[in-house]
């Protein structure tokens, strides 16, 4: 990530680096029961997305991790997530059908857009490494050359086809995320037509086959909202797994300002100038995007500070 999100003085969430995935132990079987037997190796479950957490009572939340001597049984459905270089701790999630019962009915099952920006910036890595593992290996257990049903290697991280020999690795698309301004210096935003009504944020779009990710912002914007693109500057990038996309943010600058919505992906587009945007979010006339979003924090960086809430709250 550049520094350019730095501005309003919040990480970007689910991007924290500090989990090192140490990706060299994933074939090394000896090592990875090592780890796992480790009495400071700590583990959860993931299923569907969701994962079990806790709030604390000082006002945190955690995820539910347990030592890998309580975790539930499964040996086909481990994935080595990295170490805390830190302390040293080991990480495991385990893939479930279902989200283990739990006795003391504190903790509660969420997903990644309801809790990606309350967990520290280390659990919501794993989270995401996790979530994303989930998703690729759910969808893809069958070999695409051959057809044969694939075996799980490399900690989670590789499928084998037992038939053909071909191996088959976790996929991530590439989209990008834009916040467009004018020669006023105004911003566009844009509401999907399954968003709910006043639900406004950044323009985006996924990167075609042999287009380079600065042809896509223009072209999803002229495609989406009818305005010509003509700067564009990489910002930042955030993983983005629902279900694995990797979002590459830009600012651009606009060439011109008439806007025609495609109704297809946008269903209405505005340009707002600071002003006009304060006023909006404070009124409750516009909704700002999810939290976790690179899109808010590509929205704040030309804002200029945090966004304003209805009410007139920070965020």
């Amino acid at each position: 990530m550049t520094g350019r999100l730095d501005t309003t003085g919040r990480p970007l969430p689910l991007t924290h680096v500090g989990v090192d995935r140490a990706a060299h132990h994933r074939l090394d079987e000896a090592w990875l029961a090592a780890a796992w037997s480790h009495p400071t190796t700590r583990v959860f479950v993931v299923s569907g997305g969701q994962v079990l957490v806790q709030d604390t009572e000082d006002g945190r939340t955690e995820l539910v991790m347990t030592p890998a001597f309580d975790a539930p049984e499964t040996e086909m459905h481990r994935y080595f997530l990295g170490i805390d270089p830190a302390d040293g701790v080991r990480y495991f999630a385990l893939q479930k059908d279902t989200l283990p019962g739990r006795m003391d009915e504190v903790a509660r099952p969420a997903g990644l857009r309801e809790v990606g920006g309350l967990l520290d910036p280390l659990q919501a890595a794993l989270m995401v490494h996790a979530v994303a593992l989930e998703n690729w290996q759910r969808l893809h257990r069958f070999c695409s050359r051959c057809g044969e049903r694939t075996v799980i290697a490399a900690a989670g991280h590789i499928r084998r086809c037992p038939a053909c020999g071909a191996e088959h690795y976790p996929r991530t698309d590439p989209a990008v995320i834009m916040l467009v301004t004018d020669e006023e210096d105004r911003a566009l935003l844009g509401r999907q037509v399954h968003w709910p009504e006043g639900r406004f944020s950044t323009l985006a779009g996924f990167v075609e086959p042999g287009e380079s990710i600065e042809a896509a912002v223009r072209r999803e914007v002229l495609e989406e909202a009818g305005v010509v693109v003509g700067e564009v500057e990489y910002v930042a990038s955030q993983p983005w797994p629902f279900p694995s996309s990797l979002m590459l943010g830009f600012m651009a600058r606009a060439t011109s300002s008439t806007i025609t919505v495609d109704g297809e992906e946008i269903h209405e587009a505005r340009w707002f100038s600071r002003e006009d945007l304060r006023t909006a979010f404070e009124s409750g006339e516009v909704l700002p995007p999810f939290g976790i979003s690179i899109a808010a924090r590509l929205i704040e960086l030309w804002y200029g500070k945090p966004l304003p809430r209805p009410g007139g709250l920070p965020q």
